[in-house]
């Protein structure tokens, strides 16, 4: 793994009705918290599938990407969502 390599990422529940937006430097290691957690935001909502990543250069950049989808409209997420993933797979099986 690059030292420099960070990962902006969508995850969602089951009925994909709910989206959360993160970053890491160790993609694997973070769903697996997601998936596992027994407090939080992706526990309270079942968020527990990965639908979409993309591996970014530095950490302000990581920042600023996760920054920009958050602020983008949910229409606009589900767009990125499809364009890499368009059955909506759980991603975490190919990390």
């Amino acid at each position: 793994m690059n030292s420099n390599q960070y990962y902006v990422y969508i995850m969602t529940n089951k009925r994909n009705t709910t989206i959360y937006t993160g970053i890491t430097k160790d993609l694997k290691r973070r769903v697996y918290e997601h998936r596992n957690s027994y407090k939080g935001f992706t526990k309270m909502y079942n968020v527990n599938k990965l639908v979409y990543y993309e591996i970014i250069d530095s950490i302000n950049n990581a920042i600023l990407r996760e920054k920009q989808i958050k602020a983008g409209s949910r229409k606009k997420k589900l767009e990125l969502i499809n364009k890499m993933n368009e059955e909506w797979k759980d991603l975490y099986e190919w990390l």
